[in-house]
């Protein structure tokens, strides 16, 4: 296999397989190092071109090339892009559980033809021994191990099942290997060397600046109604938002979907056959939005992603560069904004607790890192790439929120002077939460078991904070005075720069770091439909309820129907002045707008503009029940004219719990039918008068309908049918 490919043959090459005109940063020389058969290591930031690397080589090679990569979806998607460039649907294959045994024995056959240049294997895959003894019988060109980072327990996304792969690879035989990843520390990438026993590969290590992307981090207040804002402020641009669990993800891709976004949910308790559904929908831009939990995105080949935020604050720096890394992958605009609350880390530690005790420790100091991105108030870019090994030297990048709205410097000349004596006193042998413990003279455990108490520097920094001593650690360590042990992870080392400053002190400005105590986690809280409690407008209120006798009068029906006063107070509050704006008022919903809405909007537009009215731009979220899932299944099932008992009980709930959930999705817009069923249990006449009655009502109330209509003896629930009925073809 060691052929030397001339210049001139490979752009050929790319332009007849891929149509590029040239290559993409080191790719030639990558491609080159794989043709002459030598171990590659590639590190590439996402969109640098990976797949590429070993993708040409193999269709130059002779055999097939084996690509060990971890997700079906990204398979798929690689699959079906290479078939995309050729006619021959076997040129690209692959093989994992998702296959039936008659398209396993395809693959097979195509391979065993020589038709197949290019064989996708999962790791758990790799490790059946049927398909260790076929691929023994084949001719292989190399291995290419994809998302290498996987194989590092530091890495974001560690798999137990990638470090068996050399032994797996070593009995197939002896090949070169090409491992490849967007995200690796100086620790990860040692630890995926040493363990594919690849230490004398040549590393191709490209830059991690990714100069189109902006990065902001936002406090965690209000949160859904801050993303809906920011999606609608976007609208028609491509989008993920990551969130870490699975209800999240549904929960928020529900609200989103209420609130007129195109959004869909991406995670792995969704069956294949949605989640491949789902992505196609959010490649083929019939979705804007894709909400998701990390099991979305690796290799997802999307150029125009313009925004990417992180609903809960990542594990790891790896994951957020990572994630982060989706937008903007056509070198054009891509926003990156994460919101951050304390509270959110201190879930992620409660996640650990059964973990053992390496993992959790790897696990803290991951966290570490990550709350030392979110709170800093330096350049996030600097910080980013700092974490990766690489140093960031411009002043101000101009693309985060750090640089852009700088905040005030101050000097700590001292203040660093004592930081680097107190790492010396400690014998570099600590991480920074020990040295602010000493520091700030606070006698713990370790502190008095290693006698710091007792050091002359103990306690010297004790008028500052903790926060205070973090942010100039962390600033120290962006200024290479001091580093971090690679091995042992976190300890605190002088570097010569170091020792350098303490012989020669120079000015040193720090910036303090944000604090974000305030910012709330929303886990458990439902976004409000209110109007966040202000009052209303009494005159405007008073001047809706006017409109609205008048809007029933011409109409021939009770008030309430057309609005009910809750709504009213809402639009007192909010002052919506648009179509959009009214559907957005909880009990409004798009039939009501449709059918009610213009009077309305022209009064309270006219009373804005009189009465020079500041009006809360804050939209209000309508919030979505979290049994969204039950709502569509009514829907559905009434719409199929399903007995309601029988719905009631496919549910295990009862006639009266199934008629609140109905009336829920009358009162927000939504026309249901339930005729079938109430001809079946209420004779015609009876549902006459009780039609007859709400036709003149006062109000809904259904304690008034009873005491009205005692001598008949109606049940509460045929009542409340009828009232269904009558609001879902006069008001919707």
């Amino acid at each position: 296999m060691s052929m030397l490919v001339e210049e001139s043959a490979l752009l050929t090459s790319l332009q007849k397989f891929f149509g590029y005109e040239s290559f993409k940063g080191d790719q030639e020389a990558i491609i080159k190092n794989v043709l002459e058969g030598n171990d590659t290591f590639v590190i590439m930031p996402t969109g640098g071109g990976k797949s590429m690397c070993y993708q040409l080589p193999a269709l130059l090679s002779e055999g097939t090339a084996i690509v060990i990569s971890p997700l079906i979806a990204l398979m798929k998607n690689q699959v079906d892009a290479i078939r995309g460039f050729g006619s021959d649907e076997g040129i690209a294959h692959f093989l994992n559980s998702s296959l039936t045994k008659a398209e396993t024995l395809q693959v097979k056959k195509d391979i065993m033809k020589k038709k197949t240049k290019l064989l996708y294997v999962a790791p758990e895959s790799l490790t059946k021994e049927e398909n260790v003894a076929f691929l023994k019988e084949i001719k292989i060109s190399f291995f290419a191990i994809d998302e290498a980072h996987c194989i590092s327990e530091w890495g974001h996304d560690f798999r137990p099942e990638y470090r068996r792969l050399r032994p797996i690879i070593e009995q197939i035989g002896k090949l070169p290997i090409i491992a490849l990843t967007a995200t690796a520390t100086e620790k990860v990438q040692m630890d995926i060397q040493k363990n594919l026993n690849m230490l004398n590969a040549k590393i191709f290590k490209s830059s991690f600046n990714r100069p189109n992307l902006y990065y902001e981090v936002r406090p965690k207040v209000d949160v859904m109604k801050e993303i809906i804002k920011y999606v609608k402020n976007n609208s028609g641009k491509s989008g993920i938002i990551y969130c870490l669990s699975r209800k999240k993800v549904e929960e928020v891709a529900s609200t989103l979907t209420v609130n007129g976004i195109k959004a869909l949910p991406y995670h792995a308790g969704l069956d294949a056959t949605a989640r491949a559904r789902h992505q196609d929908m959010f490649l083929m831009e019939k979705s804007d939005v894709i909400v998701a939990t990390i099991a979305f995105g690796m290799g997802i080949d999307k150029p125009d992603v313009r925004f990417v935020i992180h609903h809960d604050i990542p594990k790891s720096l790896e994951g957020y560069y990572q994630e982060t890394g989706r937008s903007g992958r056509d070198g054009r605009e891509g926003k990156c904004v994460a919101f951050y609350s304390y509270k959110d880390i201190e879930k992620l530690e409660k996640f650990m607790k059964g973990k053992p005790v390496a993992e959790q420790e790897i696990g803290k100091q991951l966290l570490v890192e990550t709350v030392a991105y979110a709170e800093t108030s330096v350049c996030r870019r600097r910080v980013l790439l700092h974490y990766f090994g690489e140093r960031y030297e411009e002043e101000n990048c101009h693309s985060c929120d750090n640089c852009l709205h700088p905040k005030t410097q101050i000097e700590a000349q001292d203040e660093v002077q004592l930081l680097l004596d107190t790492v010396i006193a400690v014998k570099e042998k600590f991480a920074a939460e020990h040295v602010v413990n000493v520091l700030t003279g606070k006698e713990d455990q370790t502190v008095k078991s290693y006698g710091h108490n007792k050091l002359e520097v103990f306690g010297e920094g004790a008028e500052k904070d903790i926060k205070f001593w973090t942010a100039v650690i962390r600033q120290t360590l962006l200024a290479n005075l001091l580093s971090k042990d690679i091995d042992n992870y976190g300890l605190l080392k002088i570097t010569p720069e170091g020792k350098e400053y303490l012989n020669n002190p120079t000015s040193f400005m720090i910036t303090q770091d944000h604090d974000y105590d305030d910012a709330e986690s929303d886990d458990d809280d439902e976004p409000s439909g209110s109007g966040g409690g202000s009052a209303a407008d009494a005159e405007l209120f008073a001047m809706l309820k006017d409109l609205c006798k008048k809007v029933a009068k011409q109409k021939n029906v009770p008030p309430f129907v057309v609005f009910q006063e809750t709504s009213l107070e809402e639009m007192a509050i909010q002052y919506p002045i648009t179509m959009d704006e009214l559907k957005n008022i909880s009990g409004v919903g798009p039939g009501k707008a449709q059918k009610f809405g213009k009077p309305f909007i022209e009064l309270i537009s006219k009373y804005v503009e009189e009465n020079e009215i500041d009006r809360p731009m804050d939209l209000v979220v309508k919030s979505v029940v979290n049994k969204s899932g039950l709502k569509v299944y009514i829907i559905q099932n009434i719409d199929r004219k399903l007995s309601l008992d029988d719905i009631a009980d496919a549910k295990g709930i009862t006639l009266t719990e199934l008629i609140n959930e109905i009336e829920s999705i009358v009162s927000s817009g939504t026309k249901i039918d339930i005729n079938y069923y109430l001809n079946e249990v209420i004779d015609e006449e009876r549902q006459d008068e009780v039609y007859d009655y709400f036709r003149t009502a006062e109000t809904d109330s259904i304690e008034d309908a009873m005491r009205e209509l005692r001598e008949e003896e109606y049940s509460e629930d045929e009542i409340r049918m009828m009232r269904i009925k009558f609001m879902s073809e006069m008001a919707n």
